[in-house]
């Protein structure tokens, strides 16, 4: 039987909103870009055509290495900022334990 829930403009069940995403991707250059979303197909999607960051757009392919779901906005933020700080190297044994 059908859903009778009603679909929002992103054609998802209304509801409470989706969780937050904070990503990490492999860009051609061996260069990890770190960002946030909450439609991790969409946002990876606009990454490949280039229409997501500038960073990314000189670097494509990419390729998502990294992804850890986050409760809300807020927490996604704080959580991107956390990431950006960190070393390369913590970066990759990060992406290496997932």
């Amino acid at each position: 039987m059908p859903s009778t829930r009603k679909l929002s403009k992103r054609g998802s069940p209304s509801g409470p909103p989706a969780p937050w995403t904070v990503y990490l991707l492999r860009c051609r250059d061996g260069s990890l870009y770190c960002g946030i979303t909450n439609d991790v197909e969409r946002r990876l999607e606009a990454h490949a055509t280039g229409k997501a960051s500038r960073y990314t757009r000189s670097r494509l392919p990419v390729k998502l290495a990294y992804a850890e779901p986050q409760p809300t906005k807020s927490a996604a933020l704080k959580r991107e900022v956390a990431i950006k700080r960190l070393t390369r190297r913590h970066k990759q044994a990060m992406i290496a334990a997932r």
